[in-house]
């Protein structure tokens, strides 16, 4: 078992994500569904609102579970529970990167490929990727069940996927859910980049490449998801990545480090929120909206 002050930290942290994903995403989600409305539902906000869903997933039924087992000091919710909790906690994890990627080759599309755009991603097509992305994260996850690699981690308290069970299947996981979707997205913003600094600098003046200020604010706020979403989960999947081609490092690497780096993973879903909230002034009316409607509510 832990020390009280780690168990301490641990109930902290655990009840502030969970009342961060609820106090946020009640807003989030009724913010992102209404501005999408406003926005005449365009392709690029199908994979927002996936996204918003993939990151409440963790709120509604694991983080229960997890603050159960840490005043209980241990899992108590038996062998089912650990599974769906642990089943849940991978859906949303590979849903959100999943979804990323699906946002930035949007971008890529809408601004680099300007017109091919409208055919590429018709509301109809857009509905089937969506469709396709979680396809492709529940295909994702199923082989955590072969594996038994979903198990109960005292550390964290919670049912997360084990990465010492099998070296193999870890250094896969790492490059499939991490490294691969990271060289894409990498790839669609570094484009866009390029093709944003030629348009601003007059080197490529063509009137296809005319990019709308509200384009350059959306691209900036995805970029900066992305860039959150990078930085949080890259300790967490290096450790993994690390452990799983030398064992030794399993014993060598603070449990302290791995805690941290867990937190820090799993702190990222409540950020898109916030990301939305500051950047996109179309999120930002409607959350000022929704808290005074729930200000008047309470008084």
């Amino acid at each position: 078992n832990s020390g009280p002050w780690a168990q301490v930290i641990s109930v902290g942290l655990h009840y502030m994500l969970f009342n961060a994903h609820c106090r946020l995403y009640e807003g989030f989600i009724a913010s992102i569904f209404i501005s999408a409305l406003s926005l005449s539902l365009l392709a690029g906000n199908a994979f927002v609102v996936s996204l918003a869903l993939a990151d409440l997933v963790v709120a509604l039924y694991p983080y229960p579970l997890v603050l159960s087992a840490i005043f209980n000091d241990g899992w108590i919710a038996g062998y089912l529970h650990c599974q769906i909790s642990g089943f849940l906690m991978g859906l949303s994890v590979i849903g959100s990167i999943f979804n990323i990627t699906g946002i930035a080759i949007n971008r890529y599309c809408y601004i680099c490929h300007s017109l091919k755009y409208d055919k590429l991603f018709s509301n109809s097509n857009t509905m089937c990727y969506v469709v396709l992305v979680w396809v492709l994260t529940i295909l994702a996850i199923v082989p955590n069940w072969f594996v038994e690699s979903l198990q109960y981690d005292p550390r964290v308290y919670s049912c997360t996927f084990a990465q010492s069970v099998s070296s193999l299947y870890t250094i896969t996981v790492v490059v499939v859910h991490f490294i691969l979707p990271i060289g894409i997205v990498t790839y669609c913003y570094l484009r866009i980049w390029i093709l944003v600094i030629q348009v601003r600098s007059r080197v490529k003046p063509d009137t296809r490449a005319k990019i709308k200020p509200h384009d350059i604010r959306n691209f900036l706020t995805m970029f900066v998801v992305f860039v959150l979403f990078a930085v949080c989960w890259a300790p967490l999947n290096f450790i993994g990545l690390a452990v799983a081609l030398d064992s030794r490092l399993g014993t060598a690497i603070p449990e302290w480090l791995f805690t941290a780096s867990y937190f820090m993973a799993y702190f990222n879903s409540c950020l898109n929120a916030v990301v939305y909230g500051v950047l996109n002034h179309n999120f930002r009316k409607e959350y000022k909206r929704i808290v005074l409607i729930i200000f008047r509510f309470h008084c």
